[in-house]
């Protein structure tokens, strides 16, 4: 695996892989990969001639008094994971790649009703800052496809409507979301956790499937959410939101829809925020 930090020396490559006729796949990351990151390269591998991922913390994705400085940077362990997972290039470029006018001063993309809702309320200009540099590393690697991981599904779903609004030439992909033993989804942030957070942490997956199971025998939804915010309430999380949502949109469904929807949950642990989703069908 060859890693690269400059745009140059990445587009230098592709353009080799493209006059052989080869096809690529991307997957962007923010680093400390574990094996959910390792899932999705796999995807791509099996889809695509050549693999490209990016390891970048990007600023303009966290708002004021979150945990940019202190996101876990482990460009070493990444490498050798990402080997062992077929990676062909390594794209880790510095902020001064990725932002030559500096953060506050680049161009934004905002791609709007679908981000005014759930992690958007929450996390106000979060998805203006994923939005902006996902379209970022599609221009600098230019992918035939690229892999996301459904467990930040606001995310894959604004991604998606952003690819189809702007006509980027890129097929986007999602992968199941891997979970441990217990049934926590694989987080970079769970390592936050002290262990007795760790030991309560499952309980929001345990809260999605009950969620999903009472649905399914006939439940209304806004009793459903109420009672699923109690629940993680008194097993000691404070929750943004708990929802019950239209899968493809994210929209409110109406009293009489059923199918076609999606659990999201995102809650602080003592001072970690965890997100998880579950889909209805």
């Amino acid at each position: 695996m060859q890693t690269v930090t400059d745009a140059a020396a990445l587009r230098a490559a592709i353009r080799g892989w493209r006059t052989a006729g080869q096809t690529v796949g991307f997957v962007p990351t923010m680093g400390n990969l574990h094996a959910g990151h390792h899932s999705l390269l796999k995807l791509a591998r099996a889809r695509a001639d050549r693999v490209v991922a990016s390891v970048f913390v990007n600023p303009t994705q966290f708002g004021p008094g979150e945990d940019f400085e202190r996101y876990p940077r482990t460009l070493a362990q990444d490498q050798a994971g990402l080997a062992e997972a077929g990676c062909d290039i390594l794209f880790a470029p510095d902020v001064a790649t990725m932002y030559p006018f500096g953060p506050a001063s680049s161009v934004s993309i905002h791609v709007p009703v679908i981000t005014d809702t759930l992690e958007g309320t929450h996390r106000p200009g979060h998805f203006d800052g994923v939005a902006t540099v996902v379209a970022k590393l599609f221009s600098l690697v230019q992918p035939d496809l690229a892999v996301f991981g459904q467990k930040d599904f606001q995310q894959l779903k604004v991604i998606e409507r952003m690819v189809r609004d702007l006509s980027l030439p890129v097929k986007v992909m999602s992968a199941p979301t891997l979970r441990e033993a217990d049934g926590l989804a694989m987080s970079s942030r769970n390592q936050y956790l002290s262990a007795q957070e760790r030991s309560r942490a499952p309980l929001i997956h345990a809260t999605l499937l009950q969620m999903r199971e009472l649905f399914q025998q006939g439940h209304a939804r806004q009793p459903l959410e109420a009672a699923a915010r109690s629940r993680l309430e008194r097993g000691g999380f404070v929750p943004d939101y708990v929802a019950i949502r239209r899968a493809d949109d994210l929209a409110e469904p109406g009293a009489d829809e059923r199918e076609g929807l999606v659990a999201l949950v995102a809650a602080r642990l003592g001072n970690t925020r965890l997100i998880d989703n579950l889909p209805f069908d």
